[in-house]
């Protein structure tokens, strides 16, 4: 059996999969360890699933360690926030029309989230990777990202040696070294945060070009398949009231993110529903029906169950007052129908523990579920 645990992207969304996470770590014995044999994230899905493959060896101190990083979260962590480093940013904007439009000395981008980086290097023990998979605690982990030269979806993956690299439609496969550049990349959410240089290319957050984000962990091996979403479930989602002026920057921007880091997710998830579906009626009529390398793959998707526009707005004065004013003067808030935005950039600890609680909740109420998906 070789289940696999797929994290998608979404910011300080992000941080809703810690609270799932819990729930399976209490739902195992004490001490046990890693129950997935392959873990992959994009964005912040990266984040969590990197610093999960570094713990590997006693699951639910591995959760423990990334609840604590997200609950002890500061938007200053992530980037700089004041009013000088806004107005800088803008400034190197305004100074690259003159540039071809490029940047000088860094990839252009409206913050600089340089404080991400130490906040990685110090968190994650990027050693301990090919340890817990040579100790056979998982077999691969995957940070996906985007190539802005290439335009190709780019899987860089760290596990056994007898797993080969691959290249199918703009999907491409790279056995590395994971190192925070990947994280870095992964989570480069386009104008937000800068591209990051990996090799000879540039590289942006994993969602803008990943149409198939359950394929990695299938091309790795995987047997059954966990996905954590960041989004509430699109067949339990509330019908919400009309707005009656016309739509604000931050809410254009949020359908745009939205876009991105959902509706791959989603309509991926519906594909393989489908598929297996298909699969499972053909076998009811023609047993011995040869379906070559196609397979059921069982799916276990959790979604929140609540909207995080609204959490988001509750939370947007925990913001540094620059970012406060940015918000309200692009109308991310309830009132600009821009919340969706707002919540991507909310990287402050009162959200994020509330997004976990959120989590652990959802996960809980879908206990038999889980344990279901690790029995063999």
């Amino acid at each position: 059996m070789k289940p696999a645990l797929v994290l998608s992207g979404g910011g300080a969304r992000g941080a809703y999969q810690v609270g799932v996470l819990k729930a399976v770590a209490d739902l195992h014995v004490k001490k046990a360890r890693n129950p997935f044999s392959i873990i992959s994230g994009t964005s912040t899905g990266a984040i969590n699933a990197v610093a999960l493959a570094a713990s590997a060896n006693n699951f639910r101190l591995a959760v423990k360690k990334v609840e604590a990083f997200w609950r002890r979260l500061h938007v200053d962590q992530v980037y700089k926030a004041t009013s000088w480093d806004l107005m800088v940013s803008v400034s190197i904007l305004i100074a690259s029309f003159f540039n071809d439009g490029v940047g000088r000395n860094r990839p252009l981008a409206l913050l600089n989230n340089d404080p991400l980086r130490q906040l990685l290097i110090d968190s994650i023990q990027f050693k301990n990777i090919q340890k817990r998979i040579d100790a056979g605690y998982l077999d691969a982990v995957a940070v996906n990202a985007t190539g802005y030269t290439s335009g190709e979806s780019v899987t860089f993956f760290q596990g056994h040696s007898d797993l080969n690299k691959w290249r199918r439609n703009r999907r491409v496969g790279i056995p590395t070294t994971l190192g925070v550049e990947h994280l870095m990349a992964s989570s480069a959410i386009p104008t937000i945060f800068p591209a990051e240089k990996v090799s000879r290319e540039y590289f942006g957050d994993g969602a803008l070009r990943q149409l198939a984000p359950i394929s990695p962990v299938l091309k790795m091996g995987a047997d059954r398949v966990m996905v954590i979403g960041v989004s509430a479930n699109p067949v339990t989602t509330p019908h919400r009231e009309m707005a009656t002026h016309s739509p604000s920057l931050a809410q254009m921007v949020g359908h745009l993110f939205n876009s991105a880091f959902i509706d791959s997710i989603e309509h991926d998830l519906d594909m393989l529903v489908r598929f297996n579906d298909l699969i499972g009626m053909t076998e009811n009529e023609n047993p011995y029906t040869f379906f070559g390398e196609m397979r059921k793959v069982p799916l276990l998707a959790i979604y929140p169950t609540v909207e995080f526009d609204h959490i988001a707005a509750n939370h947007i004065q925990d913001l540094p007052w620059a970012m406060r004013r940015f918000m309200k003067n692009t109308g991310a808030t309830d009132k600009g129908g821009g919340a969706s935005f707002a919540s991507y950039l909310l990287f402050e600890s009162g959200f994020c523990k509330e997004l976990i609680d959120c989590g652990y909740r959802d996960a809980m109420e879908q206990e038999q579920a889980i344990i279901d998906f690790f029995k063999d």
